[in-house]
């Protein structure tokens, strides 16, 4: 249900992956009125989808209805640890946090991450990739990315006690993604008849780790003429 495999994958991210301003709160379907699908709420989304699964499977799973809804409820409550354990792993891989580290040191330190980066509105890909130049000692470009930059310089005093891999940084935070406002560019382009705009994103996109020179629209964000976003059901 709601683009969600039967194996737990999201198959349609949509623009929320790419966030030029960082929001939990984002809605960018334009039937979503009351914000239900808001990236922030994306992990209670993955759980009542299953829940839904659990519905559906409860006459497989034990002929006696009440068994089946307490083992499926069982299952069930497996949830939210198992998302917060993969949530605070992929944000160690993207801080470039040793695996050494205590989980709550990297949990702390993600959640806080977090809430400074709403607060400034920062682009959520261009700011980890910057952050990697502050692992080898070049926190300016990181810097800029805030109008208030010290609560961040104290967070980022934290993260480099911890020892933080840019190298390893920059194999998992990518320069480039197919940014909304590049895709309709190249949409439009396409529809008109000419495919060369497609071409170059989709050339820039499959080597999303490695920067390359005459490819730095690619990593900007959108200008403020785009607009908010919005998308409709079914797209």
């Amino acid at each position: 249900t709601d683009n969600m495999t039967i194996s737990g994958e999201t198959i349609d991210y949509g623009p929320c992956a790419f966030m030029e301003a960082f929001d939990p709160a984002s809605v960018y379907s334009s039937i979503d009125l009351q914000g239900r699908y808001a990236f922030g709420r994306q992990s209670r989304i993955g759980e009542w989808n299953l829940a839904r699964l659990a519905e559906a499977l409860l006459p497989t799973i034990d002929a006696d209805t009440d068994r089946a809804v307490e083992l499926a409820q069982n299952a069930l409550s497996r949830y939210a640890d198992a998302f917060n354990a993969a949530w605070s792993e992929g944000m160690r891989v993207k801080l470039g946090i040793p695996a050494d580290v205590d989980e709550a040191v990297t949990t702390a330190l993600s959640t806080d991450l977090v809430s400074l980066l709403e607060i400034g509105r920062v682009d959520y890909t261009g700011f980890f990739r910057r952050l990697a130049d502050a692992a080898r000692g070049e926190a300016g470009a990181a810097h800029e990315l805030f109008a208030d930059p010290e609560p961040f310089n104290l967070w980022a005093q934290r993260w480099l006690a911890l020892g933080p891999d840019a190298a390893a940084m920059d194999a998992r935070n990518p320069v480039y993604i197919p940014r909304n406002h590049v895709v309709e560019e190249a949409l439009d382009a396409a529809t008109a008849g000419d495919l060369e705009p497609f071409a170059r994103l989709l050339a820039v996109v499959r080597s999303p780790f490695v920067e390359r020179e005459g490819c730095e629209r690619f990593a900007r964000p959108a200008p403020d003429s785009f607009g908010p976003y919005r998308t409709f059901c079914g797209t």
